[in-house]
């Protein structure tokens, strides 16, 4: 009875393993970095004189005092 079980469970192992050729979604996951890089970017373009400002203004402050 027991190398029945054994064998049952080594058939179901192998049946729910995913084929060697199924890797994933690379391209997809790919093109999410790019699109939150192009974001980043992107804000960073808009956003950055302000930041920029701001970081000056509050260590003037700072160091004033």
């Amino acid at each position: 009875m027991s190398l029945l079980m054994t064998r049952l469970f080594v058939a179901l192992v192998t049946k729910s393993r995913p084929a060697e050729k199924e890797r994933g979604d690379v391209p997809g996951w790919v093109l999410i970095t790019v699109m939150t890089a192009g974001l980043v970017v992107a804000i960073w373009t808009l956003a950055g004189p302000k930041l920029v400002d701001m970081l000056d203004k509050a260590l003037d402050s700072v160091s004033n005092k």
